[in-house]
């Protein structure tokens, strides 16, 4: 039976949102958002922080997360490659066990608005198939094929991408998708090989917009607590009175 660990990378440093994985988003910090989808999800037999910041580390343990060992400081700034964090998590974990880890599975914080079902979806979705890797997105509001466009030297603008024939209608355009950090899973052996999650056999499971909001900014934020807002005003709205 294959091992499959969930890990939680949360690192101290943020330049855009100052503390961001401890910050309190509907009364709870960032990063316990992630850390209850990850314990909630069917398919994952461990869920581990993987941190440079003792206190981010303590407020894991506090929400019932796993954090045998802190990140180094090289792999914690915000040049270090993500893809460096999962190889180091994935290797001092196969040592501190003595066991091999088939997937890591990667629960971002930045995306609270997630459902364990779409972290199982990506785990399924990866165990069902021959892919090195299951990415999530969501449907684009744009398309380089139709309405994306750059500009030249001179300013003028072009199609991002120009199609092989005339598109008079978006339907008519490749279908595309954004790349979103709700969940990440990936068999062992590619995450050491590769550098790039593009150098490998990737597969997608398609989130909806709502439940991919990912925290960069302040308006972020924002949106991420009106969003949850609605829902649990609905909750309680809906819930039958005892």
């Amino acid at each position: 039976m294959e091992k499959i660990l969930g890990f939680i990378f949360a690192r101290g440093g943020s330049k855009g949102v100052p503390g961001k994985n401890l910050r309190l988003l509907g009364g709870k910090p960032l990063i316990a958002h992630a850390i209850e989808s990850a314990l909630a999800s069917q398919r994952l037999d461990r869920v581990v922080v993987s941190t440079d910041c003792p206190k981010i580390a303590q407020v894991a343990m506090e929400y019932g997360a796993d954090v045998p060992f802190m990140r180094p400081q090289e792999l914690a700034t915000d040049k270090a490659p993500e893809r460096s964090a999962w190889q180091h998590a994935l290797q001092k974990m196969e040592a501190l066990e003595g066991e091999r880890i088939d997937v890591l599975v990667s629960i971002p914080p930045t995306c609270p608005l997630r459902l364990p079902e779409d972290v199982d979806q990506c785990v399924e979705e990866l165990l069902q198939s021959d892919a090195d890797m299951v990415l999530t997105v969501t449907e684009t509001g744009s398309n380089p094929y139709f309405n994306m466009i750059t500009r030249d030297k001179q300013g003028y603008a072009h199609l991002a991408i120009k199609p092989s024939a005339k598109i008079q209608h978006r339907q008519d355009a490749p279908d595309v998708y954004d790349l979103r950090a709700v969940a990440y899973a990936i068999r062992r052996d590619p995450l050491l090989k590769y550098d790039s999650i593009f150098d490998s056999r990737a597969r997608v499971v398609l989130v909806p917009q709502e439940r991919a909001i990912d925290i960069d900014t302040e308006f972020d934020f924002m949106l991420a607590e009106f969003i949850l807002d609605h829902q649990q005003s609905s909750i309680r709205k809906y819930r039958p009175a005892a």
